[in-house]
């Protein structure tokens, strides 16, 4: 009768301890590498540095439009956001200010009624929440961000415009 012999059992000890498994630098180097192919891939898939760019500009403009309507609402008070699109700085309530990255370009369209100049743009937020409205596109090469502000309610939404929607 022919007996079963296990296949490790037959080799020798030193080709059993060379397939018992990986080290631990191996292990690290296949992680490393998996991370920075994914990190590769995300960047491919969300428009790489100047995507982060855009996207945190205008998430970061849209929240400082927000803080203005707040402000307004809870002082009694309106309050105005002010954007120099020439030098690409924004002024808005309480002394809050900042400036946008050189490699973004911005849009404005609002009531003109509003503007101290033509290149820059403001927006007026009332005690009752309403505003002076607009729109607002941060631009960076081919992609755009685009912020708008309602007129009745004062709503600021925003997020990436997809298409042709210039």
């Amino acid at each position: 009768m022919l007996r079963r012999v296990p296949v490790r059992a037959a080799m020798p000890r030193h080709r059993q301890a060379a397939m018992a498994g990986v080290s631990l630098l191996e292990m690290m180097l296949v992680l490393a590498l998996v991370a920075a192919i994914a990190l590769l891939a995300a960047m491919a898939m969300n428009g790489g540095l100047e995507g982060m760019r855009l996207r945190s500009a205008g998430k970061s403009l849209a929240a400082e439009l927000r803080f203005a309507r707040t402000r307004a609402i809870a002082t009694g008070v309106p309050q105005q956001f002010e954007l120099d699109m020439r030098t690409r700085r924004w002024q808005g309530p309480e002394g809050r200010h900042g400036e946008l990255p050189a490699a973004l370009s911005l849009r404005y369209t609002g009531a003109q009624q509003v503007q101290s100049r033509s290149d820059v743009g403001v927006v007026r937020f009332f005690e009752d929440g309403a505003s002076t409205g607009g729109r607002i596109d941060v631009i960076a090469k081919a992609a755009v961000w685009r912020i708008d502000i309602g007129w009745i309610t004062g709503e600021v939404r925003s997020g990436p415009l997809h298409g042709d929607g210039a």
